[in-house]
């Protein structure tokens, strides 16, 4: 079995580090993104800087951004509770800029990942700040909203959740289980990322996300689900959610100054909100 750190979680940590080296965090500034992960500048300048990942890496510090910025407005208007599903090393809860207002943030992973976690805060010196609260889940086997309130969160109030990097790898009865547990909370919202199926795209196109998707196969993470943009929102729509925003790759591109081939594939970032009870 691999360790945490040699798999997605700690891929994508990698890159948001190296985004703050190659491109000085000009799409999402994370000043704990390379504390956190305890590896040097060269490496990842080597490793996250490889031209075959370049729109990766900026893309999942695009992602995050527009989770963050859409968390802010959620704060605005009253929400004081953030779910960060499938958080690995993701570090709004250590960073929380909004801990003054009240917000309180929760981070759902599995075990074997959260303990992996706070060895890497212990070594990198980060405290766990008391307005972060860890629950341990398996998506695909447990009630994840009974573990989160036992750390503390409370269903029956507004809440924000990100959710990203985890939908591709989890099934559709998980992931319509837990966007359907996530509409049942007052005035819920969730951002989240998805892929097309590779037959989406023309084959001399889509080589290189087959190729992606090989490579999490043989690292042990296969891609299990897959979208079609209508689809889904066919099926948010049917779940409750009112409130439906999905970019494509491009339009993320464009949202944050990135230039790509708009004929290559690529994620979509999907913001759903409950408005009501």
């Amino acid at each position: 079995m691999q360790t945490p750190a040699n798999c997605t979680a700690g891929n994508v940590a990698l890159l948001r580090a190296a985004h703050q080296l190659l491109e000085g965090g000009s799409i999402f500034p994370d000043p704990l993104a390379i504390p956190i992960l305890g590896q040097s500048a060269e490496t990842l300048r080597e490793v996250g800087g490889r031209p075959e990942v370049r729109l990766l890496r900026l893309f999942v510090a695009s992602r995050s951004r527009f989770a963050e910025d859409r968390l802010a407005l959620a704060v605005d208007r009253g929400v004081r509770q953030a779910v960060v599903l499938g958080a690995g090393l993701d570090t709004f809860g250590l960073r929380n800029p909004h801990a003054r207002k009240g917000l309180r943030v929760f981070e759902a992973d599995r075990p074997a990942t959260q303990q992996w976690k706070r060895a890497c805060l212990a070594k990198a010196n980060l405290p766990i700040p008391e307005w972060l609260s860890f629950a341990a889940v398996d998506f695909e086997r447990q009630a994840w909203i009974e573990a989160l309130a036992a750390a503390g969160f409370n269903p029956r109030a507004p809440a924000f959740f990100t959710w990203l990097g985890v939908v591709p790898y989890l099934s559709r009865d998980a992931i319509f289980a837990t966007l359907s547990s996530i509409a049942s909370i007052p005035d819920a919202e969730v951002v989240f990322d998805y892929g097309e199926p590779p037959e989406s795209y023309r084959p001399e196109r889509r080589a290189g996300y087959e190729a992606m998707i090989a490579r999490a196969a043989a690292a042990g993470e296969p891609w299990l689900s897959f979208f079609n943009p209508a689809e889904l929102r066919f099926a948010l729509s049917r779940l409750g959610f009112g409130d439906i925003e999905d970019l494509a790759p491009t339009e993320v591109a464009a949202r944050y100054g990135v230039q790509r081939d708009p004929d290559a594939p690529g994620g979509h970032v999907v913001r759903v909100r409950r408005i009501g009870g």
